[in-house]
């Protein structure tokens, strides 16, 4: 049987889709890990308790620097 330029295009549209498809698929399995690992990540930094000095320095250092711009 011989090819016929509609089904070189549906073939074409077939591995374009799929390419596609492929690579969100990738996109989305690699934010999930991301994800993951922040969540690891702030989890062991959160453990972290600040003072009140602590606190309220920070506090005032954004304040100032937002007043300032």
């Amino acid at each position: 049987m011989e090819t016929t330029l509609l089904d070189q295009g549906v073939a074409l549209m077939l591995v374009g889709m799929g390419t596609v498809f492929v690579f969100l698929t990738m996109l989305v399995l690699g934010m999930m890990l991301m994800s993951a690992i922040a969540v690891r990540v702030m989890s062991a930094v959160s453990n972290d308790n600040a003072s009140e000095e602590e606190i309220a320095a920070i506090t005032a250092a954004i304040t100032q620097h937002r007043k300032n711009n």
